[in-house]
């Protein structure tokens, strides 16, 4: 493969309504957070460049087009084919609030992988700053991480925790994957 020093990635945001993936991206991108809830309508479309290390010591531009999905299950399918066609990498948000929105993620990661084939999945457990509010435990997000060799990580929109360490990690995963033989 040859040697590149810039790459240009599409990845989606997939996740149950008011799971915080519209608030994550604005997090990510403005460093701003609006605990106003408006619903997204079909998908909005944000780019950032990130700075990843590559294996040789060098480092690598890579240029994400963010696709923030809308969280409603009736209309994963309809939208599937027209918005995870060619994403190469998957953010999948759940809320730590409410312990349906992590089960939930298995039909989104089946959604995108029917379009896209296995591609690398970081699943994000959002609205850590609720503490006293958490539904559900390590161990439950570790075993929908594995089913997907995902990592996983506790974030949050509102403060800003980890935020950009989800995103700088997909980057790092995708940018793996491409570089492999």
């Amino acid at each position: 493969m040859p040697n590149i020093d810039k790459m240009k990635v599409k990845i989606c945001l997939v996740g149950e309504g008011a799971v915080g993936k519209t608030c994550t991206i604005r997090r990510f991108i403005h460093d701003e957070f609006d605990d106003r809830y408006i619903s997204t309508l079909g998908a909005k479309v944000s780019k950032k460049e990130l700075v990843v290390q590559r294996g040789n010591g060098g480092n690598l531009e890579v240029g994400m087009t963010i696709w923030d999905i809308m969280g409603e299950k009736g209309f994963r399918e309809l939208l599937k084919e027209a918005y995870f066609h060619g994403a190469q990498g998957l953010l999948a948000v759940c809320d730590v609030t409410r312990r349906d929105t992590l089960h939930d993620l298995h039909e989104w990661v089946k959604a995108v992988f029917k379009v896209t084939g296995e591609i690398p999945v970081h699943l994000m457990a959002n609205k850590i700053d609720l503490k006293d509010r958490i539904s559900f435990d390590e161990g439950e997000l570790k075993k929908v991480a594995a089913k997907y060799d995902s990592p996983y990580i506790y974030t949050s929109a509102k403060t800003g925790e980890n935020i950009q360490d989800a995103f700088q990690k997909l980057a790092e995963m995708i940018a793996q994957r491409m570089a492999a033989p």
